[in-house]
């Protein structure tokens, strides 16, 4: 798998990770919607997918997330194997063969409302874990995680499995949900279940660097994929601010602004590092050329 060496002497190599998938289909044209919401594309359109997954490897990214983080139990009414087996076989003939993929696990309930997990949600993350190892990811990415009991689960769940588990955690979409600190406490907790490597994700990239600061005494990878913030900080594109989408060389201009904010995340030891909600192929293209070698 390749790695960049930054252009700061002082750094270890970054692995790109891609950027976001639901954000990004309902840009391109999809219809994200229902409690499915991106996975209802491997129904509908699954070549989308497949190109997405395409540009984000041509943009530089090697560890790609399968559109699996709602191809759950209880969004896809019992068919959650069968769309996690698509999701996996999709992102695999999308992209070289010695790219990693990433199985993704959402939380059971609504990423941003701690405590909102249903009664079977220990049972629902063996269930995913379960599915997604048996079509052959790489690694499993536990995502957008911040509830102190449901992270542990999902951590343990797939921990269970001769996989690396990286866990990605959210401070919120402003800080709202957790403190750095916060982050950090159960950072350590789920690395003693099973976690090998973590992540801060979702989280506005004009506050992540805070959180990685509190993440540099951990002695696993650490890395970042933010969310583009606010529309007034023009650092990515999201369908539901409203208005036109932005040009292409707007985009990229974007872009770059967010990957100058990861310079500061790997300063801070991360090793890690993409995009999530409002981030392109672009943003990912940026990130190259900062920690590749690209003029």
């Amino acid at each position: 798998m390749a790695a960049f060496h930054t252009k700061e002497p002082t750094s270890e190599p970054v692995t790109l990770i891609d950027g976001a998938m639901g954000s990004a289909l309902e840009a391109m044209g999809a219809a994200i919607s229902g409690s499915a919401w991106s996975a209802r594309v491997l129904d509908e359109q699954p070549d989308l997918v497949a190109r997405l997954h395409r540009a984000y490897a041509d943009a530089g990214a090697t560890v790609h997330t399968a559109n699996t983080f709602r191809a759950t139990p209880e969004a896809t009414g019992g068919r959650y194997r069968e769309l996690v087996e698509r999701a996996v076989a999709v992102a695999r003939g999308a992209v070289p063969a010695e790219h990693r993929i990433a199985g993704s696990i959402s939380p059971a309930a609504d990423c941003y409302a701690p405590g909102a997990r249903p009664p079977s949600f220990r049972e629902r993350h063996r269930a995913m874990a379960a599915a997604l190892a048996a079509s052959r990811v790489d690694l499993f990415l536990c995502e957008t995680f911040i509830d102190r009991d449901e992270t542990l689960a999902a951590v343990e769940a797939c921990a269970a499995y001769d996989k690396p588990t990286w866990l990605a955690m959210t401070g919120g979409p402003a800080g709202e949900l957790a403190s750095p600190e916060q982050l950090a406490a159960l950072a350590r907790d789920a690395v003693r279940a099973g976690a090998t490597a973590i992540l801060v994700n979702c989280t506005a990239a004009t506050l992540t660097s805070a959180y990685l600061e509190a993440l540099r005494d951990l002695e696993v990878p650490r890395g970042a994929y933010a969310n583009a913030g606010r529309p007034e900080e023009r650092l990515g594109y999201l369908a539901d601010w409203g208005g036109a989408a932005p040009s292409r060389d707007e985009l990229r201009a974007r872009a770059a602004r967010y990957a100058d904010l990861a310079r500061d995340w790997v300063r801070a030891g991360a090793t890690l590092i993409g995009g999530c909600c409002g981030t392109f192929p672009e943003h990912i293209e940026a990130l190259r050329k900062i920690f590749g070698h690209d003029p």
